[in-house]
């Protein structure tokens, strides 16, 4: 049995929906209204950078502008998704849901009209704010639909959208930037915005919790999204101020810390608590939590370098560098449905520890790929890397939603995505500072070994800069042989630090499989009623 069928029996006030006949409210018609709104926001998140150059290009924006373009919508998606997933429990995961997906359409649209940078980012943060709307309502509303024993199925095909639709974003966006124009990567929302919210509002139910708060915790609220925003704005800006040890991003760590302090101190007093720490007690629910932002660190913040390596050191265009991660985003469509079957069958543990480990399997794989690596080492790679991704996806996200108390699944829906945002951005951060680090102690040597002439130190600095996302800073008017001795050393000192870089990875994916071994079902009728049932 699932640890939801073992909660279940534990209070049977609250009953395990059952398959409806109908349109409304059934759950496979559910599943598919649901996962094409979380296609949408899925798609946006990694088809986007593709077209920046071009933004930056057809509206005179500098890199800060475009930097924007992209951090201002993750910072509103990973501010707002907590207090998203508490709106969507205290109002109705349904009616969040459609809101969400009829203003994040709107906003994509607005953004393909912008005539200006600011416009573009304005709307970017908009999309940020509708998209935190949408996706724990969409983890609500399939866990008040699905009965339990079809609950990981259902979790598994929806991480199954979310992984393709991220892996899918930059072969979408490249044939569209290449063959359209930028602006169509933001119109493609609109008519699958449409769709989304069509279907909707045919086939979905409203499902509200009994025991769903009445009022909301204002200064939670507050706190909770001040202390997010600190968090990211550090870590999106960590290399820009310096590093870790910089005033700014100490002051800016110190600022989430104390507010995370506070938040917890507060939720500890208030009668109706934005996020009841009680769930804590549930060690799955935990451990899901930590193990979603370690499986993001070592996911996203890998395929950052990945993108740079294809493109960059391999000379590959956006469509061929999205094209080569299609082993990746093949095997988690294969493997989620099947993870979520060996869930249901087995329960979380072996699944999720498995596929941590071969997550570090390919993570440790791929710090030995080179400059000249075949097509055929790294797919089998990727393919492992998408093999191990999977159960983590679907088993993680059942963890959490699935041993929260219902009234509480909104706020579990927002926890996970939190918890990928925060993963996925330390990830970056810390693995850039990983790869800045070793680029800028390798370079110098590998310059002089190659007989290149000595440069100064800021000018050192910049080629650092360029070396780091895998660029050869040859000068205009160099003679063929030194510009080939210039790129040579460049890309093998990336891909040395890239190597480094998934290392750390891979550490990181071998802690996450010990954290998982302390993942079990039933975990909310073992800690009684300080965690509530559902």
């Amino acid at each position: 049995m699932t640890s939801q069928t073992t909660v279940a029996d534990a209070a049977p006030e609250q009953p395990v929906p059952e398959p409806r006949k109908g349109l409304r409210g059934h759950p496979w018609l559910t599943l598919i209204s649901v996962a094409i709104g979380v296609m949408m926001v899925a798609l946006d998140g990694t088809i986007v950078a593709i077209a920046n150059p071009a933004i930056q290009k057809d509206l005179g924006a500098s890199l800060a502008d475009v930097q924007w373009i992209t951090n201002g919508y993750l910072l509103a998606l990973a501010v707002a998704l907590i207090t998203a997933g508490k709106l969507g429990d205290r109002f109705g995961h349904r009616q969040t849901f459609l809101i969400g997906i009829a203003g994040f359409a709107l906003a994509s649209g607005a953004i393909g009209l912008s005539g200006s940078v600011a416009l573009v980012i304005v709307f970017r943060v908009l999309q940020g704010l509708f998209g935190a709307l949408l996706m724990p309502a969409a983890l609500g509303l399939l866990r008040a639909t699905f009965p339990a024993e079809k609950l990981n199925m259902a979790i598994g095909i929806w991480g199954m959208v979310i992984g393709a639709s991220t892996a899918a974003g930059p072969i979408v966006g490249g044939l569209l930037v290449e063959h359209v124009n930028w602006q169509s990567v933001f119109f493609i929302n609109v008519p699958v915005g449409a769709i989304a919210l069509v279907l909707g509002l045919v086939i979905l139910k409203d499902h509200r919790a009994k025991n769903a708060a009445k009022s909301f915790d204002i200064p939670g609220i507050v706190l909770l999204s001040g202390a997010m925003f600190f968090l990211i704005w550090a870590l999106i800006n960590e290399q820009k101020w310096g590093g870790w040890g910089e005033t700014k991003t100490l002051l800016f760590l110190g600022l989430a810390i104390v507010a995370f302090a506070v938040f917890a101190f507060w939720e500890t007093k208030v009668k109706e608590p934005l996020i009841p720490l009680s769930m804590f007690r549930s060690v799955p629910l935990s451990a899901g939590t930590i193990l979603m932002v370690l499986m993001a660190f070592s996911f996203m913040g890998g395929l950052f370098f990945v993108t740079f390596y294809l493109q960059n050191v391999h000379g590959m265009s956006p469509v061929d560098s999205g094209l080569h991660l299609l082993p990746l985003t093949a095997m988690m469509i294969v493997a989620s449905p099947i993870a979520g079957a060996l869930i249901t069958k087995l329960g979380p543990r072996v699944p999720l520890v498995g596929g941590m480990v071969l997550t570090a399997v390919a993570c440790f794989g791929m710090s030995s790929l080179s400059s000249d690596s075949g097509n055929l080492g790294m797919s089998i790679w990727f393919a492992l890397l998408g093999l191990g991704l999977a159960p983590v996806m679907v088993g993680a996200t059942e963890v959490i939603v699935g041993n929260a108390p219902l009234e509480h699944s909104g706020v579990a829906g927002g926890l996970q995505q939190a918890a990928m945002q925060v993963g996925g951005s330390l990830g970056t951060a810390v693995l850039g500072a990983v790869m800045a680090s070793r680029v800028n102690n390798d370079l110098p040597g590998k310059w002089a070994g190659a007989g290149l002439p000595k440069l100064p130190p800021e000018q050192m600095s910049k080629v650092s800069d360029a070396v780091a996302v895998g660029v050869g800073p040859v000068p205009p008017k160099t003679p063929p042989q030194i510009a080939q001795q210039i790129t040579s050393v460049a890309h093998d000192t990336f891909v040395s630090g890239m190597g480094f870089a998934f290392t750390v990875s891979g550490i990181v994916a071998v802690i996450a499989a010990v954290v998982a071994l302390f993942t079990k079902r039933g975990a909310n009728a073992e800690a009684g009623a300080g965690v509530g049932h559902i």
